[in-house]
């Protein structure tokens, strides 16, 4: 599946992204040398619950309570805890300056002008591939718009391992590769120019490796993985493709001067806008993904709906499949308003991009509610006067400053 951003506009929004590996070919010049929603309980974390498990290969968790017993803890749950981390590392920051800062660029090996070329080419790339959330990135200042592209082209070089032209030819091998030279990014030591832009944003901004090594957890999946027995196990595929970017990104976009939201409600909102991007995904890609074999809707509510893959795959529209689609349509909605929340916490100059996105997203739903929910033959699409028409009443809308805090547990 392809990934749903950023905070979130996707990079497959204007093409499946077939030629992006050539389009970025020409920008691979390596250099003389050489990774929500609020569900945890406040009391546990207080308590101090200790984990036990690989984030990288689970769904749920068995924990210990201080009395010993055995309790386990959802893919929601475990998520939570990483929005904690990320959400941590921010604060820190903020401790420490009125605004994120901005440290001098990182001393890169070779010639100092391929980083502003890097840059530049990062901005082509996103200029091309989603062109409205370009066009937002523009109200920001040069060093956050700049380090917005250069992490919407780590993203997009992600997806198109498993996605792209030569995913067939993916291995686990070849992501373990990608990730180990994800750690050498966030170490500084880039092999090419694009990575060279991404190594230059993380020294900047209180960006965190782990919500990086989760979408290469999610690409993974990818390989081995065609069905998801319930929700817990599809939100956590949705995190890992699309919920990683929202943490990716906020430290970048900025949470407004004057918002009294925690930062964990900040995080939990962007969160909310990828699962809710990733989930719309899904739905308008059901025939597209049958096509291939895949089924990425929960199997225990389509066995609760009198329906079964074989269903799935012979496209039938039936009064079954219209009331199973208004039930996972109905969840994607309740996403898009948890991450409508949030957005107006974050700074001024960053809110039109993301909603931008997210009203543009929803819209996706509409689409498929026209077609009768037929995403089998029919692919749910915005118009580009409908585009046009929500441009403006999302920029109204980033105008909005914060008038209310997010409730959160804590």
């Amino acid at each position: 599946m392809s990934v749903a951003l950023l905070w979130v506009v996707s990079p497959c929004e204007v093409s499946n992204g077939t030629g992006f590996l050539d389009s970025v070919r020409e920008g691979n010049r390596v250099f003389d040398s050489s990774r929500h929603r609020n569900l945890v309980c406040n009391e546990r974390n207080k308590r101090g619950v200790k984990q036990r498990w690989n984030f990288g290969s689970v769904r749920s968790a068995m924990v210990a309570t201080p009395a010993g017993e055995m309790a386990t803890m959802t893919s929601e749950q475990m998520v939570y805890d990483v929005v904690l981390k990320q959400a941590a590392l921010v604060k820190r920051q903020l401790r420490s300056a009125d605004d994120l800062e901005v440290k001098p660029e990182i001393p890169l090996p070779g010639n100092l002008s391929l980083l502003s070329e890097a840059y530049d080419r990062c901005s082509e790339v996103c200029a091309e591939y989603a062109k409205t959330f370009y066009l937002g990135t523009m109200l920001m200042t040069p060093e956050r718009r700049r380090a917005i592209w250069a992490i919407y082209v780590w993203c997009r070089r992600t997806d198109e391992l498993v996605d792209g032209p030569n995913a067939s030819h993916i291995t686990p091998q070849a992501l373990d590769r990608w990730e180990d030279r994800l750690e050498d990014v966030f170490s500084g030591r880039p092999f090419d120019m694009l990575d060279a832009a991404l190594s230059d944003t993380v020294s900047k901004f209180p960006v965190d490796i782990q919500p990086f090594r989760d979408m290469i957890e999610g690409m993974r999946m990818d390989l081995r993985k065609s069905r998801y027995r319930n929700f817990d196990e599809l939100y956590l595929y949705c995190y890992y493709v699309a919920g990683t970017v929202g943490l990716m990104s906020v430290p970048i976009m900025g949470i407004a001067p004057d918002s009294k939201a925690t930062t964990e409600s900040v995080y939990n909102a962007a969160l909310a806008l990828g699962i809710a991007n990733q989930l719309t995904n899904i739905l308008r890609d059901v025939g597209e993904d049958a096509r291939r074999g895949r089924v990425y809707l929960p199997q225990d509510e389509l066995a609760q709906a009198g329906l079964f893959d074989d269903d799935i795959f012979a496209g039938k529209v039936t009064d079954k499949w219209r009331s199973f689609m208004k039930k996972q349509i109905q969840r994607a909605r309740k996403f898009f308003d948890e991450a409508e929340e949030g957005v107006t916490q974050l700074s001024s100059a960053s809110r039109w991009p993301v909603w931008a996105s997210l009203l543009l997203y929803r819209q996706i739903l509409d689409e498929i509610e026209a077609n009768d929910y037929n995403n089998f033959t029919k692919r749910a699409y915005v118009s580009k006067p409908k585009k046009l028409i929500s441009l403006p009443i999302a920029y109204a809308k980033s105008l909005v400053p914060p008038t209310r805090t997010l409730v959160t547990s804590s």
